[in-house]
């Protein structure tokens, strides 16, 4: 594997993705950050040696190089998930490659749903700790030991650091940032009402069908992350309606700039 992310990593090079300092993962329907950033080059996935390619019409699949308040940045507009057909090792391939490029720190977004009722939709979770339930791991491949610590550590997964940063931001701006865990499940199917009162059960706040992939491969290079889920739909199982996709990905838009606030004033202090 190294190989081939030594093989993409030059390609973006040849691009002119120079040292970037920052990588960021923009989440489903939440895009509107790159009007903040300065884009010197953009490249689509289906261009990128050994990238995979994003299939779900709300994720455009391209990954953009430019500044963000005074730093580079590289930023994935559209990410990968296991319920598209990929592998576990496919979905964190581009966080292995934006490391390989030179990032140092790694913010990651997603619309997620609210399992805990004290959170409304609209509203933002900064996630401290999460559920793996998709199944599988993207360090469980043969010759991880390789490219790091095979046994990562995870109790401590997300940047205390930078999730500290991110409250004192949310508080200075009079930002409603709740924090909690996240549980990321499969999908692409949404959950039943017997499957939010389990995730509710087992300690999750919010769920979603990305990020933890990611997370855990940013621990397994050492590299310090933090994660915002945006809140998009409500999950209370005794009042359950028929899921409304387009009014999620709405949504998302809706809530994105108090989002973009957090990350424009994290990336100030990095």
């Amino acid at each position: 594997m190294q190989q081939f992310i030594n093989q993409t990593a030059d390609y973006l090079k040849d691009k002119g993705f120079d040292a970037p300092e920052i990588g960021i993962i923009l989440g489903t329907g939440l895009g509107q950050l790159l009007d903040k950033v300065d884009i010197i080059k953009t490249v689509s996935y289906n261009h990128i040696p050994n990238f995979p390619t994003a299939t779900v019409e709300f994720h455009t699949g391209k990954l953009i190089y430019g500044t963000l308040e005074g730093k580079k940045v590289v930023v994935m507009e559209g990410r990968f998930h296991v319920y598209e057909g990929y592998s576990l090792t496919d979905v964190t391939y581009p966080v292995r490659v934006m490391h390989a490029l030179g990032i140092k720190k790694l913010l990651v977004s997603n619309a997620s749903g609210a399992i805990n009722l004290d959170f409304k939709k609209g509203e933002l979770m900064l996630i401290d700790d999460h559920i793996n339930l998709q199944g599988g791991s993207p360090l469980a491949f043969k010759g991880v030991e390789q490219m790091g610590e095979r046994f990562v550590d995870m109790s401590a997964p997300y940047d205390k650091a930078m999730n500290q940063k991110l409250r004192e931001i949310a508080k200075e701006n009079n930002i409603k940032l709740h924090e909690g865990v996240y549980a990321s499940v499969v999908g692409p199917q949404l959950e039943t009402r017997a499957e939010y009162r389990y995730l509710k059960i087992i300690g999750a706040d919010a769920v979603g069908m990305s990020t933890v992939p990611e997370i855990i491969v940013a621990n397994h290079l050492k590299l310090p992350v933090v994660a915002v889920s945006v809140l998009t739909d409500e999950c209370d199982p005794d009042n359950l309606e028929p899921v409304n996709i387009p009014e999620i990905i709405e949504m998302a838009g809706k809530a994105e700039p108090v989002m973009i606030t957090l990350f424009t004033e994290l990336i100030k202090t990095l």
